[in-house]
């Protein structure tokens, strides 16, 4: 009778892990049907999981939401989960460079209004093709309105014009 040592015996994940695990793949097939569509389509799915994600849509019940959920994560753990998780980075990259630019735009509108012209004239030599009349006409508006108090609705739109001359 031979006895092996515990470095012998082959790693068993505990059934505690296992559910976590669990959990976790059923979490991240929450996160791809909640996704939408066109996005959805960037991903690397098998076809046993896209027709789990449509069917999901069909379903009414709670418990048998429930049910298809533990089903997915069924499902899931056939997918190729780093390639899925790469697709959600690039999705988180992409966010992040749209705040940015949104951020980018909205200092320039900031500028545009507190500024006396120097913030203008940066903002031409920048964007050339921008319509110059229209962009002073709502610095003015949008001035006009903070110094009264009044909602910025030309400041929205000088924001929109910004947007539009930027192509964001």
């Amino acid at each position: 009778m031979s006895f092996e040592s515990p470095a012998d015996l082959p790693e068993r994940s505990s059934k505690s892990q296992l559910k976590r695990e669990m959990l976790a793949l059923q979490a991240l097939g929450e996160k791809i049907i909640a996704l939408p569509a066109p996005q959805r389509a960037r991903l690397p799915l098998s076809e046993d999981m896209l027709a789990a994600v449509e069917e999901t849509s069909r379903i009414r019940s709670h418990e048998g939401r429930r049910r298809h959920m533990q089903y997915v994560g069924k499902v899931m753990r056939r997918e190729d989960i780093a390639a899925i998780q790469a697709v959600f980075d690039e999705f988180e990259q992409e966010k992040l460079r749209r705040d940015h630019a949104f951020h980018r735009l909205e200092q320039w509108r900031d500028r545009l209004v507190e500024d006396d012209g120097e913030a203008l004239e940066a903002f031409i030599a920048e964007h050339p093709h921008v319509d110059r009349q229209a962009l002073r006409q709502l610095i003015r508006n949008a001035q006009s309105e903070r110094q009264r108090g009044k909602p910025p609705t030309n400041a929205r739109k000088l924001f929109q014009l910004i947007r539009d001359t930027a192509s964001i």
